[in-house]
């Protein structure tokens, strides 16, 4: 059978046209994000905190990225890491979502690594802190922090600070053994004297008879690390034992001084020095705009440094979707989402190109009371940190 010109001509116009029907349809296909949070249980205001994040940056920015509208498919996963697995799997298989994000404690990251990786799908990691998370997969991108990186802030503040002598009270599991360890090295390296270090159950924590073994110590300062929202029993604690009135100084990596909840602890954390990426105090005019934005979002809730983290991967996510022209697979998401740089309401920073781990600024505060109302002040800071753990890569 003899085919005619025109008829040759019709059929590749066919196929032209099909091509471009198809590379629209790919880009006009729904961005699906599921976001996994503990958004009930002990730990729902980091996942409160977190979606406030992600709605405020679409509110701003715009439901629709590269031609894609964006979809979040928000799962609470109640903070146990074989529900985050479960829930992640379904999201993958079922929901064949393009993005992974939220990832509200160390364990739950953990736990859903090895189906980014099987998947190749981008995981972004916006709370969980423990150093070693972004090398269980290398489709994961962290825009929070790493418990080593924000450490050293009061660790090298201390010693310069007449505490000599330090107990440390962690919660006991990754982030703070991370905390514990960065801490007690640096300390030492300055010379200081580590007299204890104790560690308490992560789930209903009864910090009693560790304050009560902190006190027989008599050390210069206890230096503490709790997740966020854990500081109000603690510091309730720290004071109904007296170790305030026995001279006992109490510093800590930033959680424990949570913006969310930092009015609630009330006049016993005035003067508590620890160290953080982010104060709601940061003066900046993009952190301003940025926390009345958020309280406008959230109806009156303060932004904290999840809901910082929260927004920032957002526009990691959507500046790596404009980077592919909206039809990157996993690996060319992952691979755009690596090297950006920018101005966060925390202050600038990036994603290391060779960890996929954040790099930004580590900001040693005060707790003081301004207008009646109580702050992290900054009063020092430590430029461009990466987490010390993979300095060397």
């Amino acid at each position: 059978m003899r085919i005619g010109k025109r008829d040759f001509l019709h059929g590749v116009a066919a196929t032209v046209v099909g091509l471009h029907a198809g590379v629209a349809t790919a880009q006009t296909r729904p961005l699906k994000i599921g976001l996994l949070l503990p958004m009930t249980g002990p730990f729902g205001s980091t996942g409160r905190q977190i979606e406030n994040g992600v709605r405020l940056y679409m509110a701003q920015f715009g439901d629709k990225v590269a031609g894609r509208p964006v979809q979040i498919i928000l799962k609470d996963d109640t903070g146990l890491p074989d529900v985050t697995k479960r829930l992640a799997q379904d999201l993958v298989v079922n929901d064949k979502v393009d993005i992974l994000a939220g990832f509200g404690l160390t364990p739950l990251a953990l736990a859903t690594a090895p189906i980014a990786t099987q998947a190749k799908t981008p995981m972004v990691i916006m709370a969980a802190a423990t150093s070693i998370i972004t090398e269980a997969s290398p489709y994961i991108i962290r825009t929070s922090m790493t418990l080593p990186q924000v450490t050293l802030g009061v660790a090298e503040w201390a010693p310069k600070n007449g505490i000599k002598k330090v107990v440390s009270l962690v919660s006991d599991y990754g982030p703070g053994i991370d905390a514990e360890k960065t801490f007690r090295e640096r300390f030492l390296l300055n010379g200081g004297q580590m007299l204890a270090e104790l560690r308490v159950p992560l789930r209903s924590p009864d910090y009693a008879p560790f304050l009560q073994k902190v006190r027989d110590l008599k050390p210069d300062a206890l230096f503490v690390f709790v997740p966020a929202g854990g500081g109000t029993a603690l510091l309730k604690q720290f004071a109904e034992r007296g170790l305030d009135k026995a001279g006992i100084k109490l510093i800590g990596e930033g959680s424990v001084a949570d913006d969310e909840i930092l009015n609630e602890m009330g006049d016993v954390a005035l003067g508590l020095v620890t160290s953080h990426p982010y104060s709601v105090a940061h003066d900046s005019p993009a952190n301003k705009k940025f926390v009345a934005a958020f309280m406008q979002q959230s109806k009156g809730m303060r932004p904290n440094f999840f809901g910082v983290a929260a927004y920032d991967g957002m526009r990691v996510i959507y500046e790596a979707v404009k980077a592919t022209k909206g039809a990157g697979d996993g690996e060319a998401l992952v691979n755009a989402m690596k090297g950006q740089i920018f101005e966060s309401p925390r202050g600038p920073i990036y994603i290391d190109a060779q960890t996929r781990d954040i790099v930004q600024n580590v900001y040693v505060r005060r707790v003081e009371r301004v207008n009646g109302q109580l702050y992290n002040i900054e009063f020092d800071v430590l430029k461009d940190v990466k987490d010390p753990a993979k300095s060397g890569k």
